[in-house]
């Protein structure tokens, strides 16, 4: 036994820590109906650690893989304080503001949810970044649904299916680059690839989205008298003009130009203070304390004043020491070989194309529900299926398109993961204080979830189902070729 290593454990060994931590989960979110699944997530390291002490683990490694985790979070927690500060100094500049005037202005409410879905994905699309996407466009939809009367999770589904999809297909989203990096494939072949699943998808949302706004929302009830409350408001406390799309522009001409998301995003924060300053007479202290400490401002208007005030460095603090957490409990589990023996024995267990894309869906499915992290669960099963794939004679194209869509989008639906963590945040669904109801924006991101089900349609049915190219197939090594399975007609 390696003094290092310790020993691999079994099937119920590994599962162990993880049934455990779920169950405490459980305990906190339902029993004590407390939806800040930090502590349990946390002892669920320690109960980690401790089954692996057990094994011969020596702390220091278990540690090890930890901190890598954490390591490899960084890029994410640097996004999430430019997404707190871009929130806040947004909404002080104007630029929220004037989105929501207008907004209320020009959308009509039966047209509403389907117009901020297809708003959203073209916006992430061009951002590649889901997160960029919900903090900003999707607050100011939030605003303009309160405005129209539509309650708060169906604007939540609509935005999360948009800016989502944007972050599954743009190629210049992390995740987008990350699933045919881990896998082996080509980046645009990968996205090519996952057309005939989102573009179905989202166009089934988009016609739920339409349906409800002419037959669901009722729209007889919209107080535009309310309406013209907030608009005033807005006229008031702020000057609102054109100049106050210019952060935006200029994050979407940085993204086109191929600029790193994180720059592209912090140069929207440095336009937006320099336009709080110049056109609302914010002075350069008090544009910082927005930056650190969020928005504040007193309109009279109850509804605008609850929109408005929030953002900054410090209302990420849930999500940040979420995603650490997480992560760290993630690698935790992949360090101590957890999370592959389960994947080796789903493996033993699949026997068809169908079996193999559902278990490697499901496979990322579950490490986000686990570990709370999409980066985990697009490389761990991107790495570890990939072998199956080229052995049954199918492209890894399609391991590429079960991770992202059990990973990228499956991450906005679990209120504990961090996509749904900066969703809950951004979008002030509150879950936290108990408003347990603001949940319902998981089944409405229909595009999210249906996304995957037209994925596991076409496995059934071989539809879409690329097998080995002789591209692949010339460059794979001798040695992985020998012990290949047929290709199935």
């Amino acid at each position: 036994m390696n003094h290092h290593n310790g020993t691999k454990p079994s099937f119920a060994m590994a599962l162990l820590p993880i049934a455990l931590t779920l169950l405490l989960l459980t305990i906190q979110l339902f029993v004590f109906n407390d939806f800040t699944p930090h502590i349990p997530l946390a002892i669920g390291i320690g109960i980690t650690a401790i089954l692996a002490r057990f094994r011969g683990y020596k702390w220091h490694y278990i540690e090890g893989g930890v901190f890598n985790a954490l390591r490899i979070a960084l890029p994410s927690i640097a996004i999430l304080i430019t997404v707190g500060m871009i929130v806040a100094i947004w909404i002080a500049s104007g630029t929220v503001p004037v989105l929501i005037y207008y907004g209320l202005k020009l959308l009509s409410p039966e047209f509403f949810l389907a117009s901020g879905m297809l708003l959203c994905a073209i916006v992430s699309v061009s951002l590649g970044t889901s997160w960029g996407t919900v903090s900003t466009i999707g607050l100011a939809l939030v605003g303009i649904g309160a405005g129209f009367n539509i309650p708060i999770y169906w604007t939540a589904g609509a935005v999360v299916s948009g800016a989502f999809f944007g972050d599954k297909m743009s190629p210049l989203s992390d995740t987008t680059n990350l699933a045919p990096a881990v896998t082996g494939v080509n980046l645009f072949d990968h996205i090519k690839n996952m057309l005939p699943t989102t573009f179905p998808s989202m166009l089934i949302a988009l016609c739920i989205y339409l349906f409800v706004g002419f037959n669901v929302v009722d729209t007889q009830s919209v107080d535009f008298t309310s309406i013209n409350v907030i608009t005033t408001g807005l006229e008031t406390s702020f000057n609102l003009s054109a100049w106050l799309l210019l952060p935006p522009a200029i994050v979407l001409f940085l993204s086109l130009k191929r600029m790193p998301s994180l720059p592209s995003l912090f140069a929207g924060v440095i336009a937006g203070a320099a336009l709080a300053i110049t056109l609302q007479g914010f002075s350069l202290h008090e544009t910082f304390q927005f930056m650190q400490n969020g928005f504040s401002i007193n309109t009279g208007v109850t509804e605008l004043d609850s929109l408005l005030n929030r953002g900054g460095i410090q209302s990420m603090a849930w999500v940040i020491t979420l995603v650490m957490i997480s992560l760290g409990f993630g690698g935790a589990l992949e360090r101590t070989h957890c999370l592959e023996i389960i994947i080796e024995v789903i493996l033993k267990k699949t026997h068809s194309f169908f079996g193999l894309q559902a278990a490697a869906m499901g496979t990322a499915f579950a490490t986000n529900l686990v570990a709370g992290d999409p980066y985990l669960s697009i490389s761990l099963p991107g790495r570890m299926f990939a072998p199956a794939y080229i052995k049954r004679g199918y492209s890894k194209l399609n391991l590429s398109r079960a991770v992202e869509e059990g990973g990228t989008l499956i991450s906005p639906l679990i209120p504990w993961n961090a996509g749904g963590a900066v969703v809950i945040t951004s979008l002030g669904l509150g879950i936290a204080e108990g408003n347990i109801e603001n949940l319902l924006y998981i089944p409405f991101a229909f595009a999210c979830w249906l996304s995957p089900l037209i994925g596991l349609i076409y496995a059934a049915t071989g539809r879409f189902s690329p097998k080995l190219s002789t591209a692949e197939h010339d460059q794979l090594p001798t040695a992985a070729t020998q012990d290949m399975d047929p290709i199935e007609a």
